[in-house]
């Protein structure tokens, strides 16, 4: 005699509303897992300084106003200056294009203050190719290849370093970061939360679509 005779099996559809709700869970924990683990990579390595000996010090692009650079490419000029001087490497590289209309690109203007600032110009290399970081560093690697230089110490904002890192590695430098960590973005905890969100829904992105993302992208002050 079959025992299962008047026991009513679980259907198909049973069974879907029964796993529906632990994938659903499992998602959103890995989810969540992903976002809280990238963030607290991009806040950790925000505040380490990995200077090391290198064939350059490269300097992201931020806005600039006919030819003046804003407080946040200001302040990373100001810190690579002090790391030329200090000797962590024998040039300063500048990045960052030109917007529509402007009569000097980021990389010129971060130029025109370090040289003002007592950099030998032979010593200063603007590249003002890169709408984005991306781009900029896709131009880097390309210049970088064509000299022989295979390392370099990036410079910008401190939630941008893990983000920037990654893509020069990805175009085949050996890259470090030594944040520059007296600008605006770091001014305020406010301040601090909304890069650190920003930078963090941006590395994910390229991750995802190796692409720079117009909302994570600095440079606009």
């Amino acid at each position: 005699m079959n025992s299962d005779v008047g026991s009513p099996r679980p259907t198909r559809s049973r069974a879907a509303l029964t796993w529906a709700p632990r994938v659903v869970v499992g998602a959103l924990v890995i989810a969540l897992l992903l976002v809280g683990g990238t963030a607290a990579r991009v806040w950790w390595l925000g505040r380490v300084d990995e200077r090391t000996p290198t064939d350059m010090i490269l300097v992201l692009g931020a806005a600039q106003y006919d030819g003046r650079p804003s407080p946040v490419l200001q302040a990373r000029l100001e810190h690579a200056l002090a790391l030329y001087q200090q000797g962590v490497a024998p040039r300063i590289v500048t990045v960052g294009g030109a917007a529509q209309g402007d009569q000097f690109s980021e990389a010129e203007s971060g130029d025109r203050w370090l040289t003002e600032h007592g950099v030998p110009n032979r010593d200063v290399l603007p590249i003002d190719e890169g709408r984005d970081t991306l781009g900029s560093f896709e131009a880097v690697g390309s210049v970088s290849r064509q000299r022989g230089w295979t390392s370099a110490v990036i410079v910008s904002d401190p939630w941008h370093s893990l983000r920037s890192r990654t893509m020069a590695r990805d175009v085949g430098l050996d890259a470090t970061t030594s944040p520059a960590k007296g600008g605006p973005v770091s001014q305020t905890r406010r301040t601090q939360f909304f890069y650190i969100v920003r930078e963090t829904a941006g590395l994910i992105y390229y991750h995802l679509a190796h692409a720079s993302s117009d909302f994570s992208d600095p440079g606009l002050q």
